[in-house]
């Protein structure tokens, strides 16, 4: 007889060989699972991305020529956070969802916060056929310098939580076919 699975995490696909650590809880009465990066990623100054917006502004205003291509000409989108990605998908309940919330260290050691507060990953995200349900982590960095999160550091934790539907719910419309950050259904 095999055991039913309720909740957890799996290696996606793609990571199988990049010796990706399953999420623990650091301490017996710890709620989150502590979730570590995939790769070594840089998360961009929003300060830097400001300071050179406006330097390229200014350079506009008064017809001074850059020396090289504009920070904004580089890269059109300002202020964008960055997708760290974890190798990792997580299964459970269909009354469940995994939250994703920023470690405390985050803010106060590194400058690094989640745009979005809490990430949610809906219990139809795992095994989505865009992107086998990929976890991918929001950070902004918003301290002077760039910082590099490097392979295996945590970046965030994850806590299983149940929610509650209202009389009369039929659920969705439609069945999951998206991948990060949208159901298709918008």
């Amino acid at each position: 007889m095999t055991e039913e699975k309720l909740r957890g995490f799996e290696v996606v696909k793609a990571y199988h060989d990049k010796d990706i650590q399953i999420p623990q809880r650091s301490t017996t009465h710890a709620a989150g699972y502590d979730i570590e990066s995939a790769e070594t990623i840089v998360i961009p100054s929003m300060a830097k991305q400001l300071l050179g917006y406006f330097a390229d502004e200014f350079r506009k205003i008064f017809n001074i020529a850059p020396t090289k291509p504009t920070e904004t000409e580089e890269n059109s989108t300002l202020l964008k956070s960055t997708l760290v990605p974890t190798g990792l998908k997580s299964y459970m309940q269909e009354d469940e969802y995994l939250q994703i919330v920023n470690r405390s260290s985050n803010p106060l050691k590194r400058f690094l916060s989640l745009p979005n507060s809490i990430g949610i990953i809906d219990q139809d995200y795992y095994n989505n056929e865009k992107n086998e349900g990929h976890i991918y982590v929001q950070l902004i960095n918003y301290g002077l310098t760039d910082f590099t999160i490097k392979k295996g550091d945590r970046i965030a934790q994850g806590i299983f939580t149940k929610f509650l539907k209202t009389d009369g719910d039929e659920g969705g419309l439609t069945q999951r076919t998206g991948g990060f950050g949208s159901s298709d259904t918008e």
